[in-house]
């Protein structure tokens, strides 16, 4: 493949995670292979091509049993050979656009060694459409931070990665989350994304799991920082029929999210709609199972049957 890796005082070295990622696997290495050569897959036990993939096209891959998205890149950050300067997560169904890749070239080399982490702007593509409104662009996520700086929070869904010290800044590029598959796969990874979601909402009030959350505007996006915020302060403390209802009707009316057509409306409703209300039923079920119980240890033991999750004391090991 062809590649050109930015300069060695901004090397890059890149980091995906997999689990049957066949579909997706070669775009997403060939969208970066722009950058580096050094690029990292860190596999779930793929039963698909994904692994023979990736090797044929130079990426590195390394085998870990998967216990969460946080667990999984923090164990990537301790057993893989990192050496570059920068490190970058990507999903494998992320692809970067060429304007950000030239940015990332050229502005990377010359970033002080105040900056250790840098947010880049998400777009959501569904069913081939871009969605722009509902509040989903920009969606702003650190995703690039120095070697040695940053860490994937301890949490079992919606985790961000946050820089340990220096400052954050924001490129002006977007990169896109282009999922290929069916909207039947949407449905199928949002269940199990409920699931996970349950949990951790059931381990903020009942601190059944060691677990610690680290995200604020000084070593985050200052977005997603604030969307915590109102998500633990405000919308969880709604009981569950209101908030998802609520949310939908300002995402899709107050946000305009009308304005992104039919695919828009099928997205807008089953991600802030059913998707919502499925963590709210879920967090519900289980709650009605472990709220007696009075043990953590027996909590997760509990847990771990019902949800088939591997619950730990310390999800970060």
């Amino acid at each position: 493949m062809n590649q050109a890796p930015v300069t060695a005082l901004g090397s890059i070295d890149v980091v995906i995670l997999t689990y049957n990622e066949e579909v997706h696997i070669a775009r997403a290495i060939q969208t970066v292979s722009k950058l580096t050569r050094n690029i990292f897959v860190i596999d779930s036990y793929s039963s698909d091509q994904t692994v023979e993939i990736a090797r044929s096209l130079g990426a590195t891959v390394l085998q870990n049993k998967f216990v969460n998205q946080a667990k999984q890149f923090n164990w990537a950050l301790d057993n893989a050979a990192l050496s570059s300067n920068w490190i970058m997560r990507l999903d494998a169904d992320e692809v970067l656009e060429p304007e950000l890749i030239q940015e990332i070239q050229s502005k990377l080399p010359q970033l002080g060694p105040e900056v250790t982490g840098i947010n880049l702007k998400r777009k959501h593509i569904f069913m081939g459409r871009w969605i722009k409104h509902g509040d989903r662009y920009p969606l702003v996520m650190l995703r690039i931070w120095r070697r040695g700086c940053a860490r994937v929070e301890d949490r079992w869904m919606d985790e961000h990665v946050a820089v340990l010290h220096g400052k954050t800044v924001t490129l002006a590029g977007n990169f896109a989350d282009w999922n290929l598959r069916s909207l039947s796969h949407f449905i199928d990874k949002h269940n199990g994304y409920a699931t996970r979601e349950a949990v951790e909402l059931l381990n903020a009030k009942l601190k059944f799991l060691d677990t610690r959350s680290s995200l604020t505007s000084g070593n985050s996006s200052g977005q997603a920082a604030l969307k915590r915020l109102i998500k633990d302060e405000i919308y969880n403390r709604i009981p569950f029929p209101l908030s998802s209802l609520g949310y939908f009707l300002y995402r899709y009316i107050l946000r305009l999210g009308f304005l992104d057509g039919r695919e828009g409306l099928i997205y807008h409703f089953l991600q802030g709609y059913w998707y919502r209300f499925l963590v709210g039923a879920r967090a519900f079920e289980l709650n009605s199972k472990i709220a007696g119980l009075s043990d953590a240890q027996e909590a997760r033991r509990v847990l771990t049957k019902l949800t088939g999750l591997r619950i730990e004391s310390d999800p970060q090991g």
